[in-house]
């Protein structure tokens, strides 16, 4: 009999997660996340792909005035601004500290 399958808590980071960060090479909120989102991607073991939605006549159209937009593994989490508590809960992190 074969041990069951493990699965991983909601406070286990998730090594290997793949976001997609979608925005635009001019934007200033993007940079703006994608430098929010570089050290709770890297506590996480995570990667990030950005893609410029100008690149792409169907991203242009699906993300145009929502950029950023951030999505892990599909799923969107938020755009505009970076939602941390939500990211931290689909990478298995904790819960920043008050004040952090």
């Amino acid at each position: 009999m074969s041990a069951p399958a493990r699965t991983s808590s909601a406070t286990e980071p998730r090594a290997g997660a793949h976001l997609i960060l979608y925005g635009r090479a001019w934007c200033h909120l993007c940079e703006d996340m994608r430098a929010a989102l570089a050290p709770l991607a890297a506590a996480a073991g995570a990667n990030i792909e950005v893609i410029d939605v100008d690149s792409d006549p169907a991203l242009q159209a699906r993300y145009d005035e929502l950029v950023p937009v951030l999505a892990c593994d599909g799923v969107e989490l938020c755009h505009y601004r970076l939602d941390e508590a939500r990211v931290r809960a689909a990478l298995g992190l904790s819960a920043a500290a008050p004040g952090a």
